[in-house]
């Protein structure tokens, strides 16, 4: 029997320390390769840790909530087992697995058919016991009617769309299989819920019923349910945290009889916390900023955004002005090309600096998760069409409320948007994100009286806020690129030139 240590990794981010944050395991339990066998929380992300050695675990080595260095043992695990971990259709390796992180192994010409080569990776590679899967019976038509979750478009059809749907499809099938009984689900809510499924709300009737009655937006529930639907338990959850918070504001105020020293709570910096305060330190005492706002009639904004939301093209994509400010982002810079760059102190190690400009636009949005500050970015964002561009961003936001938002996901941004108008908020001074000079505040879109030839009328009206690298960008450059970018809220059909 060989007992085997597990050391805490290097997760490929060149960092220094974790906290284990979660054990999906326990002693006793039996393990095989890649298992999941905690959640450890970086400077950066929260990310699940595989395990490289298949056995029985003895020993879990560090408590929940213990920050430790890498390389320090977390776990040990006997290579003895009561049973084969791994499933009978899987073939065991005929050498003893190594495990190996961070690189992989020469390339010895014999890579197996693409599996892994030499042993698993950390976060990568499939589990063991999901390479294969009995077929799944096909259900009756009437049980899929009944049990799938319906899909939440964002604009729902009229009456007469649903009715002309029904009937075309009545008559498709008719001419197709002529002299067939087929039993035929024609709602039109269920035939989509397989293409864009992440970027779609699923509920079935009973739980869409109980977050109206709660007044729950669906959107805001991170979805736990087999087919990435929101389940009764997301809501309890939801609700449960909801009810919280407002508990907690009843009972915040300490007892007036207690010292005040008694009355001071103390909250370790660390984790996502700690990077973010390293971070905005660095950039607000390195980069001298310079802030500048404008306000900004986006009534043709909301009409646009309006009629998206309409569009069969975008039926099921949660659209918002925040799409409408991106693409103004993205167009803006590419006639201010300075504002997509980067400022470098010693280059090759001289006395020296120099400005990179980035000729692609890596777009970061300011998120903020259960876990603190978060800023992913849209790869290469200048390449997507507005459709592209809108399931990007529902995809980060998806996954950054659920705090699963990847290390690689937030690096290499160029450029970055703070949405502060989603907290009611209309402007503010943000601090750039580290590695880039400039930063958008898109403060919230209210209806304002507003002066339009000649005349006060009500208007949609928002207030753009920008914070620049002095060192790179003058005050004529910020002032350019911020117009240009009112100029696309003004008026969306610019981007059509």
């Amino acid at each position: 029997m060989t007992l085997n240590k597990f050391n805490l990794p290097d997760v490929g981010e060149g960092l220094t320390e974790a906290e284990i944050v979660a054990w999906k395991v326990k002693p006793g339990d039996t393990v095989a390769v890649n298992d999941v066998l905690c959640e450890i929380e970086t400077a950066k992300s929260l990310v699940e840790l595989p395990s490289p050695f298949a056995g029985t675990v003895t020993e879990l080595l560090v408590s929940e909530g213990v920050t430790i260095d890498v390389g320090t043992a977390i776990i040990s695990v006997s290579d003895a087992v009561s049973g084969d971990p791994t499933p009978a259709d899987v073939p065991a390796p005929a050498t003893p697995v190594q495990p190996l992180y961070g690189k992989l192994p020469a390339d010895d010409g014999d890579t197996s058919g693409g599996a892994p080569a030499g042993g698993p990776l950390v976060g990568s590679g499939p589990k063991a016991d999901a390479v294969k899967r009995r077929p799944r019976r096909p259900a009756p038509a009437d049980s899929v009617s009944r049990n799938a979750p319906e899909v939440e478009p964002v604009q729902p059809h009229t009456p007469a769309e649903v009715s002309g749907r029904r009937q075309g499809t009545a008559a498709g099938t008719a001419s197709q299989a002529e002299g067939q009984t087929a039993v035929v689900d024609t709602r039109p809510t269920f035939g989509g819920t397989i293409t864009g499924l992440v970027n779609r709300v699923l509920a079935k009737p009973p739980v869409r019923k109980i977050a109206r009655d709660l007044g729950i937006d669906l959107a805001d529930v991170v979805a736990t349910g087999f087919r990435g639907e929101v389940t009764r338990e997301d809501l309890v959850s939801y609700q449960a945290q909801r009810d919280a918070e407002h508990d907690k504001a009843d009972g915040f105020w300490g007892k007036a009889g207690k010292p005040q020293d008694q009355r001071i709570e103390r909250i370790p910096v660390k984790g996502v916390r700690k990077a973010t305060a390293k971070a905005m330190v660095e950039s607000a005492f390195a980069a001298p900023h310079v802030s500048i706002f404008v306000d900004v009639d986006a009534s043709r904004t909301m009409e646009f955004v309006k009629r998206l939301k309409a569009s069969r093209d975008f039926e099921g994509i949660r659209v918002s002005p925040l799409l409408i400010l991106a693409k103004a982002v993205i167009w803006a810079a590419a006639r201010n090309p300075s504002v997509n760059a980067t400022w470098v102190d010693n280059v090759d190690g001289k006395d020296t600096a120099e400005i990179q400009v980035k000729h692609y636009m890596n777009l970061g949005i300011a998120a903020a998760t259960p876990r603190g500050l978060m800023v992913p970015n849209i790869k290469d964002a200048q390449d997507l069409s507005l459709k592209d561009l809108a399931l990007a961003l529902n995809n980060l936001a998806t996954t950054a409320r659920a705090g699963k938002t990847q290390p690689a996901e937030m690096q290499g941004g160029t450029l970055t948007i703070t949405n502060i108008g989603a907290l009611g908020i209309d402007t503010g001074t943000p601090i750039i994100n580290p590695g880039e000079v400039a930063i958008v505040a898109f403060g919230t879109i209210k209806q304002k009286p507003w002066v339009l030839d000649g005349e006060v009328i009500p208007r949609w009206i928002t207030t753009l806020g920008g914070s620049f690298d002095h060192r790179v960008v003058d005050g004529d450059l910020s002032a350019r690129f911020m117009a240009d970018v009112a100029a696309i809220l003004e008026e969306p059909a610019l981007l059509l030139d």
